[in-house]
């Protein structure tokens, strides 16, 4: 095996296009590195060499047809299994979807294989994509490879420990609650919860998502340098109609004031000391790159997280929570049961009142926003959890979910958000988030880039521990 693994996906695409290396040497090696420690930490649950080859040997001969290649030419990037890829199973991490076999790719998977990515494997997610943890009865559990005791994180949590430990340069996530945040966090890498409408997504394969899903789950892209954060973006974010949500939004906008605001306990968050220092961090970061801060509460979170959950637990309900009985992962009943202690059910008249309410704090976040470009706050209250912590009891769950809060709440808003990896504290990864307008990706980049430019750079994990 050569180095090429340990590239970027910037420095991959580059050298592939000046032919100074072919992809099908980059396939080869990132398959090398998948065999070698996906074993110990389960991130790739569904391998595809050969297609995966070939995608390589196609973008070789468009080369030496001297034809136009895609930003991500010879990339090897991962796909989550909640997502439709053409001759794959779109388990979601589920036995009861275990032969759902997609017929057509999602228009993420479209774009990536469009950009000229070479798909190496498709990523473990937690049983329904609804936990941040990642363990399913189907798949098995995913470990983190920074620190086997802790959480991966989830719902993307293959995604986070892949690139963390060098299987691909970009993985694809999504994001509902901190799906895409939250791996990285937890597994000391990037990941960017686009705007909604930023890029195309749709399952042929299964029926139309319930409006809570339509109007805050997003894909995104999980990497190591900001730098290819906006390359996965870019290729992620092409037209595909398909998408009714989708919007073509230009990615850069017009210039705006390096002023961001620092917000290190919204709505009295317990923030713990190494997260308030890693925020304090990034905002000195900032500030030594021309950047103003000022520190100042943000809109409200809360009650956008309630009304959030009100929304996903509503539409579980209306069958009564079938699937999850059906499934019988004891994760997902465990989580189930206490979503349905926490959350209570809105009739007719009260899920009304929650998208009519959504509108409300869209405008409050917006001129927020328009003030202060750029939102730091915390990804979580608490470093990376203990892996597991959420169902190890009522008090283990709830724990979790207020540490949670900025995750929960910010999709309510459709507004896009950057997990920043800063380095390490307490035995894990620490990091911060980054909050911008809708459609204002261009501004997360800009800031996290300083922020990334003012600290060590983020390399994949070296030896992945074994689980004591």
């Amino acid at each position: 095996m050569s180095e090429l693994w340990r590239l970027t996906a910037s420095e991959i695409a580059e050298r592939v296009k000046a032919r100074q290396v072919s992809a099908r040497e980059v396939a080869q090696d990132a398959l090398a590195r998948l065999a070698a420690v996906n074993p110990a930490i389960n991130a790739v649950v569904q391998e595809m060499p050969e297609a995966a080859l070939a995608a390589a040997d196609a973008v070789d001969a468009a080369l030496a047809r001297g034809e136009a290649v895609g930003p991500l030419a010879g990339v090897p990037v991962t796909i989550k299994v909640n997502v439709d890829q053409k001759g794959q199973a779109t388990t979601n991490g589920l036995k009861i979807q275990k032969d759902l076999l997609a017929a057509e790719d999602n228009p993420v998977v479209a774009n990536m294989r469009r950009a000229g990515a070479v798909i190496i494997g498709r990523t473990n997610t937690p049983a329904f994509s609804l936990r941040w943890f990642t363990r399913n009865t189907l798949h098995g559990a995913t470990l983190n490879p920074r620190n086997p005791a802790l959480t991966p994180g989830g719902s993307s949590g293959g995604a986070g420990a892949a690139v963390a430990a060098g299987i691909g340069a970009i993985g694809h996530g999504t994001d509902i609650a901190g799906s895409i945040r939250y791996p990285a966090y937890a597994c000391g890498v990037h990941g960017l919860r686009p705007s909604l409408g930023r890029v195309p997504a749709w399952n042929p394969s299964s029926p139309e998502r319930a409006i809570g899903a339509q109007i805050m789950a997003v894909s995104g892209p999980l990497a190591r340098s900001i730098a290819d954060i906006r390359l996965g973006l870019i290729a992620m974010m092409a037209e595909d109609l398909r998408d009714p949500w989708y919007v073509p939004a230009p990615l850069d906008g017009p210039a705006m004031p390096k002023r961001a605001a620092l917000c290190v306990r919204p709505e009295g968050l317990a923030t713990a000391p190494e997260v308030e220092a890693a925020l304090r961090d990034a905002a000195l970061r900032l500030q030594e790159r021309g950047w103003s801060i000022v520190e100042t509460p943000c809109p409200p979170l809360r009650e956008p997280a309630r009304l959030q959950l009100q929304l996903w637990m509503a539409e579980s309900r209306r069958s009564g929570n079938a699937a999850v009985e059906r499934e019988a992962d004891p994760d997902a009943s465990f989580v189930m049961a206490q979503m349905a202690r926490v959350v209570t059910a809105p009739d007719l008249d009260q899920f009304q009142d929650i998208l009519q309410a959504r509108a409300g704090f869209v405008r409050q976040w917006q001129m927020f926003l328009r003030n202060y470009p750029v939102l730091l706050l915390p990804v979580s209250a608490e470093l990376p959890f203990p892996d597991q912590l959420d169902v190890s009891s009522p008090e283990g769950f709830d724990r979790v979910l207020e540490s949670q809060l900025v995750q929960v709440g910010q999709p309510l808003m459709g507004l896009p958000g950057l997990t920043v990896t800063t380095g390490m504290a307490g035995g894990g990864p620490v990091g911060v988030q980054l909050v911008a307008g809708r459609y204002r990706e261009d501004l997360l980049l800009q800031a996290g880039a300083a922020i990334e430019a003012g600290g060590a750079p983020v390399l994949p994990v070296e030896q992945v521990p074994l689980p004591a």
